[in-house]
């Protein structure tokens, strides 16, 4: 028996029986407990080389995913496995973890499975030519593009959104509400990634509201893990206790940050309003509702196939795609 024939036994996809095998967190209860039932009664012994993880070498389509267990990235990744498999090619998962290098992971995983193409979900802002050479393979950049590095734009592809626009639309709308003493909680001002170009546009934000930025406000966590965005806030309220509304950068920050205002006494938002972007399911159960700039998820991963199919089979060219977010107006948000 092979994973195909597992995968046929189960009515679920190669792909999926590959993460199960090889323990990936991305698979449900249901169809993880199917797989693992039927490797049990077929005696199946996995076998780890590329013409057992993938259909053939000939139909493989990489996605490296880094930061392992992002909740942000769940929704994408679906997305992306079910286009690959409409447009018939199998998707070969491999997770890293925030710190690694996706590049070198990508140009790893190119050569082991023959890879046809290459989705980076999740990754550095500031790539060089000399750098992705060794992808050897059309690639797309999912979330993200390059803003800080040096590549041709005619070289490789992006779907993300525009991440400093859509910072200056939260901030402007609490300017809007009468908010003056805002703060930021982000990853790092200067990560040459997400953080920083949301910092920009909170800047540019403040600026045009006629506000002048305070340093005192701006609380760097070095990480989007949730315990730094509890600390965080914990940090921004020892050193100020005169803001009133907080812009975080991603959800799963805020997530954290609002439980740290609760247990400090801090009410939300009648004593701080929060605002952030991503819009992860986890933030839609917040008490109240977290107030967020929604990210297009499967959008993101369905455009992201479509541009690198496209080049694999001739069809177009590198292109840059930005998608715009949808704001879900919670309770986590008033007016002064």
């Amino acid at each position: 028996m092979t994973i195909k024939d597992i995968a046929k036994k189960c009515g679920v996809s190669v792909s999926t029986v590959s993460r199960v095998l090889n323990d990936h967190p991305d698979v449900s209860a249901a169809n993880r407990e199917k797989v693992l039932s039927v490797v049990q009664e077929e005696h199946f012994v996995p076998n780890n080389s590329a013409r057992d993880l993938v259909k053939s070498p000939s139909d493989a389509i990489g996605l490296v995913v880094r930061g392992v267990g992002n909740p942000f990235f769940t929704d994408i990744i679906h997305a992306v496995e079910e286009a690959c498999e409409a447009a018939g090619y199998t998707m070969v998962l491999h997770q890293i973890r925030s710190g690694e290098d996706e590049l070198r992971a990508g140009a790893e995983l190119a050569r082991s499975k023959r890879l046809r193409g290459l989705i980076l979900l999740g990754g550095q802002f500031d790539y060089t030519p000399e750098r992705t050479a060794a992808l050897g393979i059309p690639f797309v950049c999912c979330t993200y593009t390059n803003s800080f590095g040096t590549l041709p734009s005619d070289t490789y592809s992006s779907v993300s959104i525009d991440d400093r626009k859509e910072a200056y639309k939260l901030v402007s709308l609490l300017t809007k509400q009468g908010h003056r003493k805002i703060a930021v909680i982000l990853d790092s001002i200067e990560d040459h990634s997400i953080s920083q170009l949301r910092y920009h546009g909170y800047c540019q934000a403040l600026s045009d509201s006629g506000i002048a930025l305070d340093p005192e406000l701006v609380v760097e966590t070095v990480s989007f893990e949730m315990t730094d965005g509890y600390t965080g806030m914990e940090k921004l309220m020892r050193r100020r206790d005169d803001f009133t509304a907080v812009f975080v950068v991603a959800d799963a920050l805020a997530v954290a940050a609002m439980k740290a205002l609760h247990d400090h006494g801090k009410r939300v938002p009648e004593d701080c309003s929060v605002v952030a972007i991503d819009g992860i399911e986890m933030s839609a159960y917040t008490v109240p509702t977290l107030t967020t700039l929604v990210q297009p998820r499967k959008e993101l991963g369905r455009e992201s196939v479509g541009i690198l199919v496209d080049m694999i089979e001739g069809r177009g060219k590198n292109r840059h795609l930005l998608l715009d977010t949808a704001i879900r107006m919670g309770g986590s948000i008033c007016s002064l």
